[in-house]
């Protein structure tokens, strides 16, 4: 008897506690709010129930001027079967521009990649709804912002974004959304996935036709960057600064390698008997600076291409003008196994033997192409697309050519570089032709 009463007691002193945690409104019960100068209201709190955004349960206030207490239990019933249906979005005050800055931070990309990021979170997302609540943001945000984006100009280029950048902010902002969608998270759905970005065809669309130069247009440009000045001071050999970048501009067009795997080149990596070298290094730029390390493009830590003897017999040239420098040079000259390496033309901080600047590179190929009369928009890159193209057009295997490429597979590299349709499909045309014996049905 003593053992029951005991029970008994202890349930009644539960049932108490609970009372006056309903009369007190942290309950799911409206109580009557006292009001001073004007009639009471009823007010009514929610149910415990676990916030996403807070990872935490919580209860907070419904209303607390409701008229009658039957509008306050319509109210609650109203907050429980939203709930329920998954419509009650999660209270927190995390901005669009904080999560994009913990985004960024916890980014496990490569240097380069980040420094990318950095300015169109910075000047296309930040200013337009970097303020925003993440919770509030919802697809038809993000499709007016990219509509922004294509209209208003920026402030670097000074004309509006193209469709490939707007493609490529929304996968920032799609990355970004997701870390903080799914179960017990801010955000049930990824807004990003309902908006609509710039389609495939568009940027396709939008996608300027850089020019190429072809076999004999490249022959004629490589003559030319070989001839010696003729100034007095050029003897024609290796040491006058007119060929300093000879050798360079000439592994650019013979090898179809991008311009920071060309700055990487190392001469222990080259295999003088097979032709082959090893691209593991590059040289890239990382906001206002450079630096040498190892290439991971594509995933592909260990790249070879194979070239001709013939450009080895540049390559030669090239060690024995960089073996002249660093004999000059002396202790100014820091060896660093590069290629193409700092020479000491023009020599002030940068120490020799480094790396190159990519710009100053770029710079020197923007000077070559005005004093040779190239097209005004022929950049460096071109020279990379008119090897390409023009292997494919001697129909060359694109199993090969998309391997000397690094690019993921052959479709792509016929997809991008296959430019000079006209002439192929002709042939094409002329050769269906003749098989079928047109020229014989009238």
């Amino acid at each position: 008897m003593k053992f029951g009463a005991e029970r008994a007691s202890a349930r009644e002193m539960e049932e108490t506690y609970m009372a006056k945690r309903k009369g007190n409104g942290l309950g799911s019960t409206p109580v009557k709010i006292k009001r001073s100068g004007r009639p009471d209201t009823w007010g009514v709190r929610t149910p415990m129930h676990f916030d996403r955004a807070q990872q935490k349960e919580i209860r907070y206030w419904i209303g607390r001027d409701f008229e009658t207490k039957t509008a306050a239990e319509n109210a609650l019933s109203e907050w429980i079967v939203q709930f329920k249906k998954g419509e009650i979005a999660p209270r927190s005050d995390l901005t669009v521009g904080q999560l994009l800055d913990r985004w960024l931070e916890g980014h496990r990309g490569e240097e380069t990649t980040r420094s990318g990021y950095g300015p169109k979170v910075r000047l296309h997302i930040k200013p337009h709804v970097g303020d925003k609540k993440v919770v509030d943001v919802v697809d038809e945000d993000l499709n007016a912002l990219y509509v922004l984006l294509g209209k208003v100009p920026a402030q670097t280029a000074g004309k509006p974004l193209g469709p490939a950048s707007i493609r490529h902010i929304h996968h920032i902002l799609s990355a970004t959304f997701q870390t903080v969608t799914g179960p017990k998270k801010l955000l049930r759905d990824n807004p990003a996935s309902t908006a609509n970005p710039p389609t495939e065809r568009q940027i396709k669309a939008a996608t300027p036709e850089f020019p190429t130069l072809t076999n004999s247009e490249t022959a004629k440009f490589l003559e030319q960057i070989w001839q010696p000045c003729g100034n007095r001071a050029c003897d024609g050999g290796k040491a006058h600064h007119c060929r300093r970048d000879a050798a360079l501009w000439t592994v650019y067009a013979a090898t179809s390698c991008r311009r920071s795997e060309v700055l990487g080149m190392k001469w222990s990596l080259i295999d003088w008997d097979t032709g082959a070298i090893e691209l593991r290094w590059v040289v890239v730029e990382e906001g206002n600076t450079f630096r040498l390390r190892r290439l991971t493009k594509d995933g592909d830590d260990k790249a070879v291409i194979y070239v001709d003897q013939s450009l080895l017999a540049i390559l030669r040239w090239q060690k024995q003008r960089q073996e002249a420098e660093r004999d000059r040079l002396g202790e100014r000259w820091v060896e660093h196994d590069l290629v193409f390496a700092r020479d000491g033309f023009k020599l002030h901080r940068s120490e020799a033997g480094g790396p190159q600047d990519p710009e100053k590179v770029s710079a020197r190929w923007r000077t070559l192409r005005r004093r040779l009369r190239l097209p005004a928009e022929f950049r460096l890159h071109d020279l990379r697309a008119s090897k390409i193209t023009n292997d494919l057009d001697a129909h060359e295997s694109p199993v090969e050519i998309s391997a000397n490429a690094r690019h993921h597979s052959p479709g792509y590299t016929m997809t991008r570089y296959g430019r000079r349709r006209a002439e192929g499909a002709k042939k094409l045309a002329a050769a269906s032709a003749n098989r079928l014996g047109l020229a014989t049905v009238l």
